[in-house]
């Protein structure tokens, strides 16, 4: 499948598609020509790099999760992804907090400057 086609059939632009080349998260080989041609499972590939994408993860942590992916939406994985998973939701949530935090302090912030102008 040549890098136009699989945009167009997973919707990614061609950009993105090399970006993902790039990051060791999909594989083509080069005809004698210099063009890409991908596999047929690559559309499978680009789906399973989005969805992870979407949870927030890194290109890196994706690219050493994606063996473990099972099914092509990429909702079940392999017991070996556990720990990658589990470290980027703990990291989530500790930034969660940091942001409840800096809001909190704003807001107080705010409603004390609100209070001294009146």
């Amino acid at each position: 499948m040549k890098i136009g086609e699989l945009a167009l059939t997973t919707g990614v632009s061609v950009r993105l598609l090399r970006y993902y080349e790039e990051q060791g998260l999909l594989a083509s080989h080069r005809l004698p020509s210099g063009h890409r041609r991908y596999a047929a499972d690559a559309p499978e590939t680009v789906r399973r790099i989005r969805v992870l994408l979407a949870a927030g993860l890194p290109t890196r942590v994706i690219r050493d999760v994606l063996p473990c992916v099972r099914g092509a939406e990429a909702t079940a994985f392999d017991p070996c992804v556990a720990t990658y998973l589990r470290e980027h939701l703990d990291g989530l949530d500790a930034r969660i907090a940091d942001l409840q935090g800096a809001r909190t302090s704003l807001a107080g912030l705010l409603a004390a400057t609100e209070g001294a102008a009146a």
